[in-house]
């Protein structure tokens, strides 16, 4: 068998065996704990779906439009992504905001994704390099060696990975200067998307508090759910597990990271608990968020959008993206109105 293969096969066979740990010591999961701490995460996301409300307010000030359906339009792809990799629920997402925002054009609605990008992503390097700081971390020659197919084969193939990254950043410079020459109202929409981001105040004020109390909520439900395996919930803990969440879904090869958030979680708290301990609870933390995210999208898709067909939801919303650059010179183009 080739090496990604067996990588890829072992990567199974850990996380398989992880879930039957998980499954056989439930009975001393508090599952108490883990409804509280599910709930967070809840809150979490509700949160961080209040700062996107505002920048689209801002984007589109004359436009009346709910909160809640922006909200629905969040757990409608997260509940995606966690089952499908590569963030297949983005496009969904992206569809149920532009319907319904009154007007609204996909190319600004989608631009407004990044908003949070500045604070995540400052957020995320503190938790990682606090993690890289305690020497937790497993080194470049350890991280080939994980039960994680995604992490490990990158590892043994850096010249790909290499690659990779260069040929990404190649590819998002030619549609970038394809965009700037034939589509030049496209940037417009663009900033538009953006435009809470020059107005610092309005930034700091409706942007920033939403995020930094979404990240709380973030480490709150980390720290009960690590008591609610009766692993421990410290801060050092969090900041640890919190590093590995971000780590994990840099490249999106699996649902929400699945597989190499179980191997990193492994090595990051290999001195908490027993081994077989961390392996239920990365597990049954990863399954209990999907679980939880899973049944907040559906029930979003059908008592706010009044369907059950998210299929086609994604359809529509990659079939979007490549259909408004020609007409982008439009930026007034027909648009529904917010349900």
């Amino acid at each position: 068998m080739a090496p990604p293969l067996v990588s890829l096969a072992e990567s199974v066979r850990t996380f398989a065996g992880a879930v039957e740990t998980f499954v056989g010591n439930l009975a001393a999961v508090s599952l108490g704990l883990l409804a509280l701490g599910l709930g967070l995460h809840g809150l979490y996301l509700l949160l961080r779906t209040r700062a996107w409300f505002n920048a689209l307010r801002a984007a589109y000030p004359t436009e009346r439009f709910r909160w809640r359906n922006l909200w629905a339009a969040q757990m409608v792809s997260y509940g995606v992504n966690s089952v499908i990799p590569a963030r297949a629920g983005d496009p969904a997402k992206l569809y149920l905001a532009k319907q319904s925002i009154p007007c609204s054009t996909y190319s600004a609605v989608g631009s407004s994704f990044l908003i949070e990008a500045p604070f995540d992503l400052v957020l995320a390097l503190l938790v990682v390099g606090f993690a890289i700081s305690q020497g937790v971390l497993p080194d470049l020659p350890d991280l080939s060696r994980l039960p994680a197919f995604d992490l490990a084969f990158f590892a043994r193939n850096p010249d790909l990975a290499l690659f990779t990254i260069t040929f990404v950043g190649v590819a998002a410079g030619v549609v970038v200067a394809v965009l700037s020459v034939r589509v030049k109202a496209f940037w417009s929409l663009v900033r538009q998307g953006l435009v809470i981001l020059a107005d610092r105040r309005r930034y700091l004020r409706e942007v920033v508090p939403w995020q930094a109390g979404g990240w709380i909520a973030r480490f709150a439900s980390f720290w009960v759910i690590l008591e609610a395996f009766g692993i421990g919930g410290s801060v050092y803990a969090v900041l640890l597990v919190t590093a590995v969440f971000s780590l994990a879904n840099l490249v999106p090869f699996t649902p929400q990271g699945a597989g190499a958030q179980q191997a990193l979680l492994g090595v990051v708290l290999a001195g908490a608990a027993a081994g077989p301990q961390i392996a239920a609870y990365s597990v049954g933390q990863q399954l209990s968020i999907a679980a939880f995210n899973v049944a907040m999208g559906f029930l979003a898709l059908t008592v706010v959008f009044r369907t059950r067909d998210w299929r086609s939801l994604v359809r529509a919303g990659r079939e979007a993206g490549t259909e408004e650059a020609p007409a982008a010179e439009t930026p007034t183009a027909e648009a529904p109105a917010a349900r």
